[in-house]
């Protein structure tokens, strides 16, 4: 009998699925069932906890670990801009992070931080500005990333379009995804899943 395939989800609000309003709605659900559908057994274990840094990393990859993991995504980023975190630290603390779990054989998915100048708290004349940084951020974790072993994807400014024009994409708290925007990260991500599956099975 075949082993099944262990996917880790680890990172912050977003990797825990806050703003959907089902738990089957999550990211870890969602390419759960993509994994299924395109014929892997998936034991699914989600690490992830709204307010999670990059700092918390490494916790959190060694919860998977101890429980272990073939594939492993990582959604961090926000809270390090939130809260002004140097992106080459904590873009050295993602790198640290994805090491670990490479050389314990795991595949890695990096989803770096999103541009939060598309979200509706951000005074308009700052949101260049903010939507810069987060560019910033996400390119230092994305090189982080590559050079720790991992691969990343990247949202891409489609996706953040697709936010900024249509608000049912965010949840009531016009901060985290809803249901429906869930859906739309999912279908962004689910072929580096299935590609990194490939390779982890």
């Amino acid at each position: 009998m075949t082993p099944p395939l262990r996917f880790c989800v680890l990172g912050d609000s977003l990797a825990a699925g806050v703003g959907s309003s089902r738990e089957d709605d999550t990211l870890g659900r969602r390419l759960t069932r993509r994994l299924r559908d395109a014929g892997h057994v998936v034991r699914l274990r989600n690490f992830g906890v709204p307010g999670a840094r990059s700092a918390d990393l490494d916790r959190q990859a060694g919860l998977a670990l101890g429980e272990g993991v073939d594939l492993a995504l990582i959604v961090i980023g926000a809270n390090d801009l939130a809260g002004f975190v140097a992106p080459a630290i904590g873009a050295g603390q993602l790198h640290d992070a994805v090491t670990r779990l490479v050389r314990a054989g795991a595949r890695v998915i990096v989803v770096p931080a999103p541009d939060l100048g598309i979200v509706a708290r951000v005074p308009g004349p700052y949101r260049q500005l903010v939507s810069a940084a987060s560019g910033h951020y996400a390119q230092a974790q994305a090189e982080a990333a590559i050079r720790a072993g991992g691969a990343v994807a990247t949202a891409g400014p489609e996706l953040a379009a697709r936010f900024a024009a249509d608000p049912a994409l965010f949840s009531a708290d016009r901060f985290h995804p809803s249901s429906a925007g869930y859906a739309v990260i999912a279908d962004g991500l689910a072929p580096h899943v299935l590609a990194a599956a490939q390779l982890a099975a």
